[in-house]
């Protein structure tokens, strides 16, 4: 299994890329660093903007350091995307968060 150390090699040496972007923010999250992870995470979707499970995941890291509206913005735009590619699991589990965070936000009542 390669390490950050090993994925940072790969970005030094220009292999950049969505997979390679997103194996980065997945692993500096899994060692709690949220912040670091959500900025591999972002350039992962502008790699390919229609990556559903790096959305996902950036919306996680985003919350992981309670910036609430861009975590929000991501879920969003990840639940679009998984719809539109017809990942309807994917959909809704970026939804139930998306919701906790509007819930958290005030932006939805209790149903």
């Amino acid at each position: 299994m390669p390490s950050i150390a090993d994925f940072e090699a790969m970005l030094a040496a220009g292999r950049d890329n969505s997979l390679l972007r997103f194996s980065l923010g997945n692993e500096y999250l899994k060692q709690g660093d949220a912040a670091q992870a959500a900025e591999h995470l972002r350039r992962a979707v502008e790699h390919d903007p229609k990556y559903s499970a790096a959305w996902k995941l950036l919306g996680r890291a985003l919350t992981d350091i309670e910036a609430w509206q861009d975590a929000l913005a991501a879920y969003q735009q990840g639940i679009a995307v998984a719809e539109a590619r017809g990942d309807k699991q994917a959909a809704k589990e970026m939804g139930v968060f998306a919701r906790r965070i509007m819930k958290r936000l005030g932006l939805e009542s209790d149903d």
